[in-house]
Protein backbone atom coordinates (compact mmCIF):
# COMPACT_ATOMS: atom_id res chain seq x y z
CA UNK A 1 0.00 0.00 0.00
CA UNK A 2 1.41 3.78 -0.86
CA UNK A 3 2.56 5.44 2.07
CA UNK A 4 0.17 8.36 1.11
CA UNK A 5 -2.47 5.99 1.70
CA UNK A 6 -1.34 4.06 4.21
CA UNK A 7 -1.13 7.54 5.96
CA UNK A 8 -5.18 8.82 5.26
CA UNK A 9 -6.10 5.33 6.84
CA UNK A 10 -3.94 5.36 9.90
CA UNK A 11 -5.33 8.98 10.29
CA UNK A 12 -8.60 7.96 9.48
CA UNK A 13 -8.95 5.18 12.09
CA UNK A 14 -7.89 7.37 14.37
CA UNK A 15 -11.04 9.83 13.84
CA UNK A 16 -13.01 6.67 14.06
CA UNK A 17 -11.81 5.55 17.35
CA UNK A 18 -11.62 9.35 18.39
CA UNK A 19 -14.87 9.95 18.07
CA UNK A 20 -15.31 6.41 19.56
CA UNK A 21 -13.80 7.42 23.29
CA UNK A 22 -15.64 11.08 23.28
CA UNK A 23 -18.77 9.31 22.77
CA UNK A 24 -18.45 6.93 25.39
CA UNK A 25 -16.78 10.32 27.53
CA UNK A 26 -20.55 11.59 26.80
CA UNK A 27 -22.27 8.40 27.94
CA UNK A 28 -20.96 8.16 31.01
CA UNK A 29 -21.99 11.81 31.33
CA UNK A 30 -25.72 12.13 30.31
CA UNK A 31 -27.35 9.00 31.84
CA UNK A 32 -30.62 10.37 30.02
CA UNK A 33 -28.73 9.65 26.47
CA UNK A 34 -26.25 6.88 27.60
CA UNK A 35 -27.87 4.76 24.96
CA UNK A 36 -28.06 7.07 21.87
CA UNK A 37 -24.26 7.80 22.92
CA UNK A 38 -23.63 4.20 23.48
CA UNK A 39 -24.87 3.56 20.22
CA UNK A 40 -22.96 5.87 18.15
CA UNK A 41 -19.57 4.62 19.98
CA UNK A 42 -20.22 1.22 18.98
CA UNK A 43 -21.04 2.30 15.60
CA UNK A 44 -18.10 4.72 15.21
CA UNK A 45 -15.79 1.27 16.62
CA UNK A 46 -17.00 -0.62 13.72
CA UNK A 47 -15.97 2.19 11.32
CA UNK A 48 -12.29 1.78 12.71
CA UNK A 49 -12.49 -2.10 12.67
CA UNK A 50 -13.89 -1.87 9.32
CA UNK A 51 -10.71 0.64 7.86
CA UNK A 52 -8.25 -1.51 9.97
CA UNK A 53 -9.45 -4.69 8.12
CA UNK A 54 -9.14 -2.69 4.72
CA UNK A 55 -5.67 -1.90 5.56
CA UNK A 56 -4.74 -5.62 6.30
CA UNK A 57 -5.91 -6.59 2.73
CA UNK A 58 -3.44 -7.81 0.65
CA UNK A 59 -5.07 -6.45 -2.86
CA UNK A 60 -3.44 -3.60 -5.10
CA UNK A 61 -4.69 -0.04 -4.91
CA UNK A 62 -6.78 -0.14 -7.88
CA UNK A 63 -9.46 -2.83 -5.52
CA UNK A 64 -9.28 -0.05 -3.01
CA UNK A 65 -12.30 1.76 -2.55
CA UNK A 66 -10.60 5.26 -4.26
CA UNK A 67 -13.56 7.61 -2.41
CA UNK A 68 -13.32 5.76 0.76
CA UNK A 69 -10.72 8.11 2.57
CA UNK A 70 -10.87 12.09 2.98
CA UNK A 71 -8.80 13.70 0.36
CA UNK A 72 -7.06 16.36 2.95
CA UNK A 73 -5.18 14.74 5.21
CA UNK A 74 -4.66 18.05 7.49
CA UNK A 75 -8.17 18.43 7.87
CA UNK A 76 -8.22 14.81 9.29
CA UNK A 77 -5.11 15.58 11.21
CA UNK A 78 -6.60 19.07 12.88
CA UNK A 79 -9.97 17.00 13.28
CA UNK A 80 -8.36 14.31 15.55
CA UNK A 81 -6.59 17.36 17.72
CA UNK A 82 -9.51 18.77 18.02
CA UNK A 83 -11.32 15.65 19.19
CA UNK A 84 -8.26 14.81 21.70
CA UNK A 85 -8.79 17.98 23.24
CA UNK A 86 -12.84 18.28 24.05
CA UNK A 87 -12.02 14.10 25.49
CA UNK A 88 -9.71 15.90 27.98
CA UNK A 89 -11.84 18.94 28.50
CA UNK A 90 -15.05 17.14 28.93
CA UNK A 91 -13.35 14.31 30.86
CA UNK A 92 -12.79 16.47 33.48
CA UNK A 93 -15.76 19.21 33.27
CA UNK A 94 -19.18 17.90 31.37
CA UNK A 95 -20.47 20.06 28.90
CA UNK A 96 -24.37 20.99 28.75
CA UNK A 97 -26.26 18.59 26.74
CA UNK A 98 -27.27 21.25 24.44
CA UNK A 99 -23.13 21.86 23.68
CA UNK A 100 -22.88 17.50 23.73
CA UNK A 101 -25.23 17.26 21.03
CA UNK A 102 -24.13 20.32 19.22
CA UNK A 103 -20.22 19.40 19.27
CA UNK A 104 -21.58 15.46 18.53
CA UNK A 105 -23.04 17.02 15.26
CA UNK A 106 -20.29 19.82 14.29
CA UNK A 107 -17.98 16.92 14.35
CA UNK A 108 -19.85 14.24 11.97
CA UNK A 109 -20.24 17.56 9.23
CA UNK A 110 -16.51 17.55 9.46
CA UNK A 111 -14.37 16.76 7.10
CA UNK A 112 -13.28 12.91 7.38
CA UNK A 113 -16.84 12.25 8.67
CA UNK A 114 -19.00 14.00 6.35
CA UNK A 115 -16.71 12.67 3.61
CA UNK A 116 -17.17 8.79 4.64
CA UNK A 117 -21.10 9.66 4.47
CA UNK A 118 -20.30 10.83 0.93
CA UNK A 119 -18.33 7.53 0.29
CA UNK A 120 -21.49 5.55 1.84
CA UNK A 121 -24.35 7.79 -0.76
CA UNK A 122 -21.93 7.36 -3.85
CA UNK A 123 -21.81 4.67 -6.49
CA UNK A 124 -20.28 1.28 -5.86
CA UNK A 125 -17.12 0.68 -7.86
CA UNK A 126 -15.18 -1.79 -6.42
CA UNK A 127 -15.89 -5.09 -4.64
CA UNK A 128 -14.07 -3.84 -1.04
CA UNK A 129 -17.03 -0.80 -1.56
CA UNK A 130 -19.84 -3.38 -2.05
CA UNK A 131 -18.72 -5.09 1.38
CA UNK A 132 -17.93 -2.17 3.34
CA UNK A 133 -21.50 -0.38 2.28
CA UNK A 134 -22.96 -3.66 3.38
CA UNK A 135 -21.48 -3.71 6.38
CA UNK A 136 -22.46 -0.29 7.27
CA UNK A 137 -25.87 0.11 6.12
CA UNK A 138 -27.06 0.52 9.78
CA UNK A 139 -24.85 2.95 10.62
CA UNK A 140 -25.15 5.44 7.93
CA UNK A 141 -25.40 9.59 8.59
CA UNK A 142 -24.99 9.84 12.00
CA UNK A 143 -24.93 13.69 11.68
CA UNK A 144 -28.83 13.36 11.04
CA UNK A 145 -29.30 11.21 13.52
CA UNK A 146 -28.02 13.20 16.08
CA UNK A 147 -30.28 16.53 14.61
CA UNK A 148 -32.90 14.26 14.66
CA UNK A 149 -32.58 12.95 18.74
CA UNK A 150 -32.21 16.82 19.38
CA UNK A 151 -35.03 17.63 18.12
CA UNK A 152 -37.44 14.43 19.20
CA UNK A 153 -35.69 15.57 22.75
CA UNK A 154 -36.28 18.74 22.93
CA UNK A 155 -32.12 19.81 22.87
CA UNK A 156 -31.40 23.22 21.46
Amino acid sequence: MPEKLQNHLDESIKLELNLAKLYTVLNDSFAEDEEFWWELAMEEQGHASLLQQEKKQPQQKEFFPENLLAKDLQSLIDTNIKITGLIVAYTATTPSRAEAFQTAYALEMAAGESHFQQFLDSPTNSYSATIFKQLNQEDRDHAARIMQYMQNNLIE
